[in-house]
Order: structure tokens, then C-alpha cells, then sequence
């Protein structure tokens, strides 16, 4: 899958509408896309030699416009539900076929109740074999359907009589598409890329293909993106869209991606391909649930349920929130706890259904992805405020991951809630100010309370030491650094003195610590000058005992370290001690 730049530049200018089609079987979905597109949607052997559709059909072609168009053929029978389900996931409209010798069928009000729950907005209705009724049945069944309509999203669509043998109808059917797509929003470009698979297949030569509907982004040749779940780390080697190769394709588009560093066992549908860090995956979620009201039974959390969302079917279990059970028409709140953690985002659309009744139960969105609230009393919504206000503190990338949405850190990197905020400038505060004149030792605070610090007008931070301005510094003119001061080289030992407030001094500098023992900054410089001038006068080095002896303290405070402070030795034969150096020259050396 070589790809040019101009084809990679033309497909980020434009995006490419995907409609699902949807009706009961054999009301003619396939043969109308092939009218549509000179594309047979039907590409597996068993579809052709049946006659009916079982898996996904991909075709497209360019309306009068000029604008593109992409079809997803959906099985129309009721055993091969699922693969309509995953074709449904992420189109903009739909395509609404009824049959004029049928009418309306089971499988057309359960796939009009499908779309409805998956928050389609925008369709086109066809009424197919039209040539070969009469006009009075025609016009029967056109009623027929505008009567099924009502109420519905594709109330106010167009009723387009077609033939797809013949072509009647099939130029006014291409014209109300181009309306239709005029009109149908764009995918918005989020820089979050998210493609569903719907199609895994190995291709000579080309290795590991995979194909969906790509929202929330684009995505371009040589980016390194994860398919979950499973965590595969994979690069994109080439990219297809209508059947011609790209450098780059944005949202809103049907895609082939060439991947590499992922075997096509390793893959199915229902994975979804992202970009590493910009998702949440999550195991356990709360929605929103509409139920149908054609059901016979309540919900609960007796039975087996599947979610269908995006191009997958993922096996759920079901808690009604807040009460036992939902009834027929009712709209409540579950948390669906699936068997593995998925890349989601509220607000994604999912449909309900039941394994051992075979029946769809109904839908809704989903609106938390991380849970806090206990399962009796929760209320979720898609509200950012409420996940801050849950958690109190929440790292702004985080919050995004959860959301979708974007808010400037009020607190370092974290969004805080207001409430929650003023509590702890409070305590902090409070902390600060019962510290008095030491004040508090900034390596005491967590990382919130150093991170509030700057919000305070009244504390001044000090050699990592915070306390109220105006209160007198304790550390300074301290009488233990007077006590060095009267005896710099052989400081006395500072038995009396708590551990913070020697950390206070060193803090400030007031004090040098090495090994427990404290000298002053002026001591050290002063043993400097010294040092050197011995070593001056004296270019074979110096033993402990020496500089003892020229400093007037004691062992102890020379003596440090296995080092010896040694010039040319071996040179000049003079002895030598493993244990012949002084803290003080040590510091010198740091100094």
C-alpha cells in the first residue's frame, strides 16, 4: 500500500459521509448499493450462492455533487444481528430500505428502534422494488411507512420510490443523498483518533489488514498507534479509503490501515485502534438505559447480557442503580462491568441485548467511565464538574482521559474543586501559622500543600522553609552557630539542639553538615586558606596529625574518610595513611 502526497492531501480536505444501510431482509439493501455504486457489497461465496447478506458489504462512489460517499451493507435477518450492529456503530445517516411488495417487517422496527437508541439523526428512506407493483399498492405502501415513521428520526426523511433492476428512481435517490450529506455534520477532528474494527484480513504482500470507520482524528502513515483491547503496539504502513492509497485520512472516513508489528491472528473485530495515552480504558461503566417498551419482562440483573458498541459485542454484567429492576419504557441507570477494559468515552452509544431471549433490550450512553459513587445511591451524568467534585483533586490529562474535555489546572497540574480548594488553602494555612516564628520545613508538606503555597499573600518561602511574613527568622543569630563561631575548627556537639531546627540552619545556610558534624560557611573558608597555605609550603601533602595540630582541634573533627589529601607522595617516599584527611578538606573540596 504505497501511498502518494497528493492523495494523502486530497483526503484531508475532504470527508468521505458513511451511511449504513438497514431494513428486514431480502427488501433488496445489497442490489440497491449496487445500483448506487456499481460495487456488489456482497463479497463472501456463501452471500452470493444464498442470495443473502450475513456479513458487513463495503461500497462507495462520488454523488453528483462531487462529494464522496461510503456504504456499510448490514445483514437484514435476525440471526446475523450482530454484524448489523457492527456495522452501525460510527456512520453519520442511514439508509432506510423497505420493501414496496412487503411493507413494513420485524426487522425494519427493530433496526429503526437500533439506530434510534444509537442516536442516529439523519437518513434517507427507500422504497425498493417499486416497478413491480401497481400504483395503488405503491402509494399503500408509502403510507405504510411514513406511518411507522412517525415520531422517529426519519419522520421528515424523503420516501424515495427505486427499482434497482430497472434504475427508476435510482438518479432521485442519488440527489437526496447529496442533500442528505450537505446537510449531515461532519466527523469533528478531536486529535484523539478512534477506529472501530469491523474487518481483519491478510493481504500478499502487505501483511496485517484492518478496516472500521475512523472518528475523533486523523491518522497518517508511520504513526505508531495500540490496538485494544490487548495493548499491541503497531505501525501504520499504509493507509486506504475508497479504494485508493493515502498518506494521511481525517475523521469521518471508511479506512484500510496496513499495520505492521501485529499479526492478523492476534486480531478481530471488535478491538479498536487508538493512540497510546490519549484513553481511558475502563472495565466498569454507568449509563444511561432506555428500554424498549415492546418487551414482556423487566430488567435486572438476572440474565446474560451482551453491549454492542462500536463494532463489537462485549459480554456484560448488568446493576440497575439505584433500585432492583427497570420495566418496560423506563429510562434508568446500570453499571455494566465488562470482561475487559475498553478505550471508551462518554457519551458513546451502545445498544443493549439479551443472549438467552435473543432480543434486544434497549440502549442509552454512556456517562462515567471510573465509577466512584456506591451503586445505591449514584446518579451519573456527563458532567465534569461532578467527576471533580467525586475526587476533589484530579490531574488535568486525567480528567481529559475521562471526559473529553479540557480544563486549565487550577493547582499545579491538577483541577480542583472549588470547595475543596478553599478547605485546604485553609488547614494548610492553619499549619503554617501554629508553626509560629520556625515556621515548617516545605520537605514536611505533600506534594498538594507545596503546590498551594504560591497562593498565599502573607507566607514567604525561605531555604525550603515557609512561615508568615513579619514573624522573626528563629534561625537567625542561633545560639548553637554562635557556639561554632567562638570555636570554628572543633564546633561543639549539638546535643541540645532539636533535629528540625538543625535542618532549619542548614537550610538557610547558616550551617555546612557532613557525617553529623556542623561548621559554619566562615569556618570552612577560613580552613581553605589555611589548607592551602600548608600545602603551599609543603607540595608532598599533609597528614591529619599536621593539619590537626595547625587548625588546634582534635581527631575527630579532622579525621573523615578513608581519602588521604596527598600531592606527588610516592614521588617524594613520604609516609602515608589510608586515614589521612580532614572533614574540613573534604567540604574544601565540595566548596
Amino acid at each position: 500500500m504505497q501511498s502518494s502526497a497528493r492523495s494523502g492531501r486530497s483526503a484531508a480536505r475532504s470527508t468521505v459521509h458513511v451511511v449504513a444501510t438497514a431494513g428486514h431482509v431480502d427488501h433488496g439493501k445489497s442490489t440497491l448499493v449496487r445500483a448506487l455504486t456499481s460495487i456488489d457489497p456482497d463479497r463472501l461465496i456463501e452471500e452470493k450462492e444464498r442470495g443473502l447478506t450475513i456479513d458487513l458489504g463495503f461500497a462507495w462512489t462520488s454523488l453528483p455533487s462531487g462529494r464522496g460517499i461510503s456504504f456499510i451493507d448490514v445483514p437484514g435477518h435476525v440471526r446475523f444481528i450482530k454484524n448489523m450492529l457492527a456495522g452501525v456503530g460510527a456512520v453519520d445517516a442511514c439508509l432506510f430500505v423497505v420493501a414496496a411488495t412487503e411493507g413494513w417487517k420485524p426487522q425494519s422496527e427493530e433496526h429503526l428502534r437500533i439506530l434510534e437508541i444509537l442516536g442516529m439523526k439523519h437518513g434517507v428512506v427507500a422504497l425498493t422494488q417499486a416497478s413491480i407493483v401497481d400504483a395503488d399498492l405503491a402509494e399503500l405502501a408509502h403510507l405504510d411507512v411514513s406511518e411507522h415513521l412517525e415520531g422517529t428520526f426519519l419522520e421528515d426523511a424523503p420516501i424515495i420510490a427505486v427499482d434497482s433492476i430497472d434504475g427508476t428512481g435510482i438518479p432521485d435517490l442519488l440527489d437526496a443523498l447529496d442533500e442528505l450529506t450537505a446537510t449531515v455534520p461532519t466527523s469533528a477532528d478531536l486529535k484523539r483518533p478512534r477506529m472501530w474494527i469491523d474487518r481483519v484480513f491478510a493481504a500478499k504482500g502487505a501483511g496485517t489488514i484492518v478496516t472500521g470507520t475512523l472518528t475523533g482524528g486523523m491518522i497518517r502513515v508511520d504513526d505508531e498507534l495500540r490496538v485494544e483491547p490487548g495493548g499491541h503496539t503497531v505501525r501504520v504502513r499504509g493507509l486506504q479509503s475508497q479504494g485508493k492509497e493515502r498518506t494521511k485520512v481525517g475523521p469521518g472516513n471508511r479506512l484500510a490501515i496496513n499495520l505492521t508489528g501485529v499479526d492478523r491472528s492476534e486480531l478481530t473485530r471488535g478491538q479498536v485502534v487508538v493512540r497510546a495515552g490519549q484513553w481511558f480504558s475502563t472495565n466498569h461503566v454507568d449509563a444511561d438505559l432506555r428500554v424498549l417498551d415492546r418487551l414482556d419482562h423487566e430488567v435486572s440483573r438476572r440474565g446474560a447480557y451482551a453491549m454492542y458498541l462500536g463494532s463489537g459485542e462485549f459480554p456484560v454484567r448488568l446493576r440497575v442503580l439505584g433500585g432492583a429492576a427497570l420495566l418496560p419504557g423506563d429510562t434508568g441507570f446500570v453499571r455494566m462491568y465488562l470482561e475487559q477494559a475498553l478505550p471508551l468515552l462518554p457519551g458513546d452509544n451502545f445498544v443493549l441485548r439479551e443472549f438467552g431471549r435473543q432480543e434486544t433490550i434497549g440502549g442509552g450512553q454512556i456517562l462515567d467511565l471510573d465509577p466512584r459513587a456506591r451503586a445505591a445511591t449514584a446518579v451519573p451524568d456527563r458532567s465534569v464538574d461532578r467527576v471533580i467534585g467525586e475526587r476533589g483533586w484530579i490531574d488535568a490529562h486525567q480528567l481529559e482521559l475521562l471526559t473529553g474535555e479540557k480544563r486549565i489546572p487550577n493547582v499545579g497540574s491538577w483541577v480542583v474543586d472549588p470547595v475543596v480548594l478553599q478547605e485546604h488553602l485553609t488547614a494548610t494555612h492553619q499549619i503554617i501559622v501554629d508553626a509560629g516564628d520556625k515556621g515548617v520545613d516545605t520537605a514536611l508538606f505533600d506534594d498538594r500543600q507545596r503546590a498551594v503555597l504560591d497562593q498565599f499573600d502573607d507566607i514567604l518561602v525561605e531555604a525550603g522553609t515557609v512561615r508568615v511574613r513579619g514573624t522573626v527568622d528563629v534561625f537567625a543569630d542561633h545560639p548553637f552557630v554562635a557556639a561554632i563561631d567562638a570555636s570554628p575548627f572543633a564546633p561543639p556537639e549539638p546535643d541540645d539542639i532539636p533535629v528540625a531546627e538543625l535542618r532549619g540552619l542548614v537550610q538557610r545556610g547558616h550551617l555546612l553538615q557532613l557525617d553529623g558534624r556542623y561548621f559554619t560557611p566562615a569556618a570552612i573558608d577560613a580552613a581553605a586558606h589555611e589548607l592551602a597555605t600548608m600545602l603551599a609550603h609543603q607540595p608532598a601533602g599533609v597528614t591529619v596529625s599536621e593539619v590537626r595540630e595547625h587548625l588546634g582541634n582534635t581527631r575527630k573533627h579532622a579525621l573523615v574518610g578513608p581519602a588521604r589529601l596527598n600531592r606527588g607522595d610516592q614521588a617524594t617516599g613520604r609516609r602515608t595513611s589510608s586515614r589521612s584527611t580532614t572533614s574540613i578538606a573534604r567540604l574544601v573540596g565540595t566548596r
